[in-house]
């Protein structure tokens, strides 16, 4: 009986016409946001531009900034523009309010500084040059790559001038042996891994913000994504940097070798530090090959503990060919088939409580398929899983990713929405959405999905509206609970200026104490990035 139900889900997507792919692909957490998201591509869609809204004006209404600012640092004045004209071309300072008002704004409107200044260096002398002269002035400055950041992290709070990376987006090298790319930071991620194919490889990472998001701002907050489960952090395939301090001083670790054992590895320092070390000017990086055969399949689990045993069985029965592992609970799933435009359940049969979207890429396409409808057979019959579907083709896949993928963009249409990104042991993962539901009862919606494969929750909280009752009901519980399961409380977002002073929830007291050693050693006037990453009160 399994294996006639197998035949039949495995055929059953025939017809791609089904599922016809939604027009407006927006949503609001870059780890999530729609292969297919751009800022550039919700500003041309009316109807994708509407919900964005909808949902800035409720970020608006929850922010408000406590930190002062630093009053050691200069206020911006004529000669400091003069200098900076006779440094790079004229074009390239800006300060023109319409472009100002974008680089002031983060990605979804909730944190808006007030810069009168914007730079775009073409190269790193010219960074150089800008900090030492900064550093000298105490200007505080912020790094800003694709803007694409959740918390704050790549806009001003202040005054601060804005360095864009944007104009240094030169491909410097590919060692076609070793798959090793070097470039410069402002390189677009979706455009290094279009290079890539076109050479046979792909980049380690795979954002949802890709085709905005530039490499050095991947590197700065060492993002997570799609293809962490199969080829893990920037941690791993970073090979070298290039990083300008404080000071103007150009840091030349750019290496390209596997193996470096001399000295202390010092480019980890930078990576995931937010710019607020250094600002990150080239890169190199291992790539993968390139692989013919993708696979997608979604499948229905009665349980959370289910979905834990279909993921040590992934691991074991795919193996080297497993490359994605995502959750989504019945909540997340029937919020995204209710408010995404064209979706329709693939599982139109199942009632189940949770879903899981596995991806496999490999060498080999048939055996790579066979593999997979072998596994689904296998946890069929184990009952591990109740029902399952395999992609037949490219679009049929993008479906099964859109329904994913979508679930950002549903939640705020709900209205407003609090959103969290934790890091935590996968048997103990979605005990904080079941505590969330109790806790907040008939007052909110409470979904759970993510990275399942990592150990990922986005926790995401609906109500009609933003209110104090309700922020107060979920923080800091939901920071407490985290710590006490030794969590992280940001898995792949960063600190920024949202939960800089939250670090104490996810790192002990002396290991903050260091960091900011760190902070103080490198960069002595604190012009890099400030009231981000760190809490304030240690680098007084």
């Amino acid at each position: 009986m399994a294996r006639r139900r197998v035949s039949q889900l495995i055929t059953s997507l025939s017809s791609p016409s089904r599922f016809p792919i939604a027009r407006c692909l927006s949503a609001f957490s870059s780890p999530d946001l729609p292969r297919e998201f751009t800022p550039k591509s919700w500003q041309s869609n009316p109807q994708c531009k509407s919900s964005i809204n909808k949902a800035f004006s409720f970020q608006q209404h929850s922010f408000s900034s406590k930190t002062k600012r630093n009053p050691s640092y200069s206020f911006l004045n004529s000669d400091d523009i003069s200098y900076f004209k006779s440094v790079l071309e004229e074009k390239c300072v800006v300060q023109d309010e319409e472009r100002l008002s974008v680089a002031n704004t983060d990605w979804l409107r909730k944190y808006i500084g007030t810069s009168q200044l914007l730079l775009l260096p073409k190269n790193t002398d010219e960074v150089s040059k800008i900090l030492s002269y900064c550093n000298s002035r105490q200007l505080a400055v912020v790094p800003q790559g694709g803007n694409t950041g959740l918390v704050g992290g790549s806009v001003p709070v202040y005054d601060e001038v804005v360095i864009s990376l944007a104009n240094m987006d030169k491909i410097i090298s590919l060692d076609k042996v070793n798959g090793i790319l070097t470039c410069e930071a402002g390189c677009v991620l979706e455009n290094l891994n279009s290079f890539l194919e076109n050479e046979g490889f792909i980049m380690p990472l795979d954002l949802g913000a890709k085709g905005s998001c530039q490499i050095g701002g991947n590197v700065s907050t060492n993002a997570g994504g799609l293809r962490f489960v199969r080829y893990g952090s920037l941690h791993g395939n970073v090979l070298g940097l290039e990083v300008v301090l404080a000071n103007g001083t150009v840091l030349d670790m750019l290496g390209t070798l596997r193996k470096d054992n001399t000295g202390y590895d010092l480019k980890h320092l930078f990576i995931g530090s937010e710019g607020s070390l250094g600002i990150v000017t080239k890169v190199s990086i291992l790539t993968p090959a390139k692989l013919p055969s993708v696979n997608v399949a979604l499948l229905a689990c009665n349980d959370y503990l289910s979905c834990q045993k279909l993921l040590v069985a992934a691991k074991r029965g795919l193996g080297e060919i497993l490359s994605a592992f995502e959750f989504m609970d019945s909540h997340a799933i029937n919020l995204a088939l209710t408010h995404l435009e064209g979706v329709t359940n693939p599982l139109p049969q199942s009632a189940s409580k949770f879903y899981v979207l596995i991806e496999t890429t490999g060498s080999d396409e048939a055996n790579d398929k066979a593999k997979l409808e072998a596994f689904l057979l296998r946890t069929l019959e184990e009952g591990v899983i109740l029902d399952g579907a395999i992609a037949q083709d490219i679009s049929q896949a993008s479906i099964f990713w859109r329904i994913r993928e979508g679930i950002a963009e549903a939640s705020i249409k709900e209205g407003a929405c609090y959103k969290y990104d934790l890091s935590l042991p996968v048997e103990k993962l979605y005990g904080i959405v079941e505590e969330m539901r109790l806790r907040l009862d008939k007052m909110a919606k409470v979904i759970g999905y993510g990275h399942l494969g990592d150990g990922n929750l986005h926790l995401n909280i609906m109500t009609p509206e933003y209110t104090d009752n309700i922020l107060t009901k979920i923080e800091p519980f939901v920071y407490e609970w985290t710590s006490a399961q030794r969590g992280s409380i940001s898995a792949e977002h960063g600190l920024g200026f949202m939960k800089a002073d939250k670090i104490h929830y996810s790192k002990s007291s002396e290991a903050v104490k260091l960091m900011g050693s760190f902070k103080k050693m490198l960069d002595p006037k604190l012009i890099l990035n400030p009231y981000k990453v760190l809490p304030q009160s240690i680098l007084n």
